[in-house]
């Protein structure tokens, strides 16, 4: 009884190390003065502060299989020091969604806490975002497709169906683009590809 026993969990192996794969990134950028607007001036943000000047802040990095996602994984690698989450702070806006984020996401991706951190770093730096949402003065009404055009400018690597944009409560949420384990554009699965179809999306000024 006892060999039989060992048998089935050396047979069911394999199957657990499989289930901790993933097949490619979701690079979440957040347009913080949306998120602000919905969420973040009611909890007193300093991620909202007028000084603060969050634009496309970093979401997350996100393990993601060709349909669906890992999350909460189980995992011995080393979790990042609340300093390392607190270098994330200038392009996340909190060290709290950097350790969330690690504590959802990064468990999945094989990764320690300080180079899943770091991965998160250079796949932010690895796009390029328009510089033209910078400049607006107040808010304005926006084709949600706009949004995406403007990504696929300042990034010719990157195409239409290689990014998403969301929205939420008819405002302008996010960018979701997807990228290889070695960051560079790839399609994105079925179920990551739900563009946001408004025409007269609602996207805020940075404060």
């Amino acid at each position: 009884m006892r060999r039989l026993f060992i048998s089935a969990i050396v047979a069911c192996a394999p199957f657990a190390v499989m289930a901790q794969q993933f097949d490619y990134y979701v690079l979440s950028l957040s347009w913080s003065p949306s998120w602000c607007t919905l969420e973040g001036n009611e909890r007193n943000s300093d991620q909202c502060d007028p000084d603060a000047d969050y634009g496309w802040s970093l979401h997350g990095l996100w393990p993601q299989y060709h349909r669906g996602y890992p999350s909460y994984c189980q995992t011995a690698k080393r979790p990042p020091s609340r300093t390392m989450t607190n270098d994330m702070v200038d392009i996340m806006g909190s060290s709290g969604l950097a350790w969330h984020q690690w504590k959802k996401h990064g468990v999945c991706s094989g990764l320690d806490g300080q180079t899943y951190l770091d991965l998160s770093r250079q796949a932010y730096d690895s796009i390029t975002r328009p510089p033209v949402f910078r400049k607006l003065s107040e808010t304005v009404r926006v084709p949600a497709q706009v949004i995406e055009e403007a990504f696929l400018k300042s990034n010719p690597a990157l195409e239409p169906d290689m990014i998403t944009i969301t929205c939420k409560q008819n405002m302008i949420q996010e960018a979701r683009i997807c990228l290889s384990k070695s960051l560079e554009p790839v399609p994105c699965g079925r179920d990551v590809v739900r563009d946001c179809t408004l025409d007269d999306a609602l996207l805020p000024p940075i404060p």
